[in-house]
């Protein structure tokens, strides 16, 4: 096998669901690190691998890292695995796939498993875009404050969360966002997989009518900002106002619309309306 890190996808539940190029590339690897070494270990062994495997996760350090690199500079070949799914989204990696870049060495994914994929396919919101936020913060001041950040995104907001913080963070969506059309996905592709659709409300609501809702990791899934015909965007209104304080409100209406795609004769209207 050539000398490079491959980024090797696992099954988020169903061991069914590996691909067997990944199979291959474990078993055919010099080394795996992988992010909890007695997880992943039951893994190799359901598929009869007997790949060494050694410890890599958000809190390994510099030596640790470096220990990965001398093993890819000596010629031999690496897989870096998750939990769970698509190692890098929400998990551990990031430093040792841009020190790999940094050095020229060779990185490969090994495509597969998905909990954000998975998530997105079945949630019935728009797929068109999306944006993947992951885990939010665990504090309730700061979730808020993020939340506020991503509020007029007109894309589908993809969220990770643990079954502990889900009420909180449900909680949070709906006093920051409003009442908006959201998914649930739970435990996928497991034994007590759910995928449900409502309002954030009424979610909020059945996952505190039943503890059994609070178990297995979670992806929400949450409508996008919708504007309403006519109306001009956030991000437009705000430069808009900046702009206001420096120059004419028709030349800074002009500016707005080059740079947005609004019309700037919209744009001029609401600097008139708000002057009055």
């Amino acid at each position: 096998m050539p000398a490079c890190l491959y980024i090797v996808a696992t099954p988020i539940g169903h061991l069914g669901d590996i691909t067997l190029r990944a199979i291959e590339t474990l078993r055919d690897a010099d080394l795996v690190a992988a992010e909890d070494t007695r997880h992943s270990e039951r893994l190799l062994r359901h598929f009869d691998i007997d790949t060494p495997l050694v410890s890599y996760h958000d809190h390994s350090g510099a030596s640790d890292l470096d220990r990965l690199l001398r093993h890819l500079r000596s010629g031999a070949s690496l897989a870096l695995i998750s939990d769970a799914g698509t190692p890098l989204l929400s998990d551990p990696g990031y430093r040792l796939v841009e020190a790999c870049h940094s050095e020229g060495i060779s990185v490969t994914p090994v495509p597969g498993a998905s909990a954000m994929l998975a998530a997105v396919s079945v949630s019935g919101l728009p797929t068109d875009r999306f944006h993947f936020e992951g885990f939010l913060p665990v504090k309730a001041g700061q979730r808020a404050a993020r939340l506020r950040a991503i509020k007029f995104l007109e894309s589908t907001l993809v969220i990770f969360e643990s079954p502990r913080r889900l009420p909180n963070s449900l909680a949070s969506l709906l006093s920051e966002l409003g009442d908006r059309e959201a998914t649930l996905c739970r435990e996928l592709t497991k034994a007590h997989e759910t995928v449900r659709r409502d309002r954030l409300s009424a979610l909020l609501d059945w996952v505190g009518a039943d503890p059994n809702q609070l178990r297995g990791e979670a992806v929400l899934l949450v409508r996008g900002y919708q504007r309403e015909a006519g109306d001009i965007s956030p991000d437009a209104t705000v430069w808009l106002e900046k702009l206001a304080l420096e120059l004419p409100p028709r030349r800074a209406a002009a500016i707005v619309a080059e740079l947005t795609g609004e019309r700037a004769r919209d744009l001029y209207q609401l600097l008139l309306s708000r002057q009055a």
